[in-house]
């Protein structure tokens, strides 16, 4: 089967890899002039197969308003004169309950630890290098609360095959002894060993250079933009590119925030937004002072991982609309908020900053199968900031909805 796959990112080349492993002829699709390129490029760097619970959880609307007055806080929202903007924060809100969200995290937990395995194998079997990193989690909480809830939701995912344990303050710092800057609001944690890391970017690249010199090698039409999904009898046909018509059997739509308006023509309105993230990569200069473990400041929404001789920092969540240009004081706050935690990690004047869209649905629940009423026509998108986590678990579910196979896990919640 000739399939194309529209996105060049982690989700795109994993769906690639997959149905070039069955035999199919893939030709993979990106404006970008290489892989990895867009919110792939330089995302936070975790793995988390275990801590999935999604954004829209039960107490985050009492604490919005918090959040919007507040300059330095995890979200902001700038209201703009798009219909896409106001249904998405509508189903948000109403996402932000705790039957929703108990059930959102059942299904993501499924959806993970079959990437999980799917990933540690592909990493073995093919070597690629990528700084990959089985270093485990510590999510870092701020009170006694946090705490409490924390052990509510550790006992919940237990009964769906989550290991992980709570710990106090001092637990914390005897694990990862670099947060003793912050140890004066940290009231506890929770670790999850089974948690990796590893640069997105870099498992990008390694992944296209296997496919390409594979036995099934998979065609890179880069630097090419896809400009209509050609439709004829009620199935796919191809689509139109900068380049001319590219025609095939199935079309794979991995395009994350940018499938919107390709998709809008079809009569299609995809419950997608951008959530606009920042993050710093800065060469680590005391290697003592870094943490080992990945860390989340659950209080802050900040993530740190290492990734090989560097410290990735990654936070924020405006929804502001699709612009990619930089925000002097969230970039700011970032960097103020890095150099609290680890204030001897790094010499602070190489930030190499980057802003990216993660393409959010309401309930953090990615989009993966066929399209109601097109025939070879498929989504792999929505995934959020869990795009590295669910990558490889999102193109077996594809893969086997495009081979007419049974899906490797139930896909209530997952599709349009």
């Amino acid at each position: 089967m000739r399939v194309l796959i529209l996105g060049a990112g982690v989700t795109g080349l994993a769906n690639a890899y997959l149905l070039a492993r069955e035999g199919h002829a893939v030709t993979v699709l990106d404006a970008e002039p290489a892989v990895g390129r867009g919110t792939s490029y330089a995302n936070g760097g975790q793995l988390s197969y275990s801590y999935v619970a999604p954004f829209a959880g039960p107490g985050v609307i009492r604490k919005v308003p918090g959040w919007l007055m507040d300059p330095d806080g995890p979200l902001r929202f700038r209201p703009r004169m798009d219909p896409g903007q106001w249904k998405w924060l509508i189903g948000f809100l109403r996402a932000c309950n705790a039957a929703t969200s108990e059930q959102t995290t059942r299904r993501l937990l499924r959806l993970a630890y079959l990437s999980r395995d799917l990933t540690q194998e592909l990493a073995a079997r093919e070597a690629i290098s990528f700084d990959f990193a089985p270093a485990g989690k510590l999510v870092v909480l701020p009170d006694a609360a946090a705490v409490a809830g924390a052990r509510r939701q550790v006992a919940l995912q237990a009964e769906w095959g989550s290991e992980q344990r709570v710990l106090d303050r001092d637990a914390c710092l005897a694990l990862e002894p670099a947060l003793a800057g912050i140890a004066h609001r940290i009231a506890g944690g929770v670790h999850t060993v089974s948690e990796d890391a590893g640069d997105c970017r870099l498992f990008c690249e390694g992944l296209a250079a296997v496919m390409a010199a594979s036995n099934n090698a998979v065609q890179f039409e880069l630097g090419t933009r896809v400009t209509q999904i050609i439709r004829a009898e009620g199935r796919v046909r191809g689509v139109q590119t900068s380049a001319g018509v590219i025609e095939a059997d199935a079309v794979v739509v991995s395009l994350g925030t940018g499938a919107r308006p390709l998709l809008r023509p079809l009569g299609i309105d995809l419950p997608v937004y951008p959530l606009k993230g920042y993050s710093l990569t800065l060469p680590i200069a005391r290697d003592e002072s870094a943490p080992r473990v990945s860390v989340t400041d659950s209080a802050a929404k900040v993530v740190y991982a290492r990734i090989g001789d560097r410290l990735r920092v990654a936070g924020m969540a405006d929804v502001v609309g699709y612009s990619r240009a930089f925000d002097e004081k969230r970039l700011s706050t970032l960097v103020r908020q890095a150099r609290e935690a680890f204030p001897e990690a790094a010499d602070w004047t190489e930030l190499n900053p980057w802003t990216g869209l993660r393409p959010a649905t309401p309930k953090g629940l990615p989009l993966l199968g066929q399209v109601p009423g097109t025939a070879g026509l498929f989504l792999n998108l929505g995934q959020g900031g869990l795009g590295f986590t669910l990558a490889m678990g999102c193109a077996a579910v594809v893969t086997a909805a495009i081979e007419g196979r049974p899906a490797p896990i139930p896909l209530d919640g997952l599709g349009l």
